[in-house]
């Protein structure tokens, strides 16, 4: 059965999982965590999302957060998996 389609209104809450290929790690060392980090604290600190809660884990993460408001300069939709790609992926 398909997944229904995803909420993305501003001020909804959303746990993210994002997960490696074949269960391969996304994380290989300290230096990786802390750049993820700090990229989720730059989507933070602009205001584009609240993260209430984080776990980081070799394999996968898991995120809680809430997408803020239109505008918030944000331009790809306000979609949630979207913000963690490129918090991941470095692009901004």
């Amino acid at each position: 059965m398909p997944r229904g389609l995803r909420l993305d209104a501003p001020g909804t809450m959303h746990h993210v999982i994002v997960r490696g290929i074949e269960r391969g790690h996304i994380f290989r060392s300290d230096r990786d965590r802390e750049d993820f980090l700090a990229r989720l604290g730059h989507v933070a600190e602009e205001g584009l999302a609240t993260c209430f809660a984080w776990v980081l884990i070799p394999n996968h993460v898991h995120i809680l957060l809430r997408i803020e408001e239109s505008g918030s300069g944000l331009d790809m939709g306000q979609n949630p998996v979207r913000i963690l790609c490129m918090v991941a992926g470095g692009r901004r």
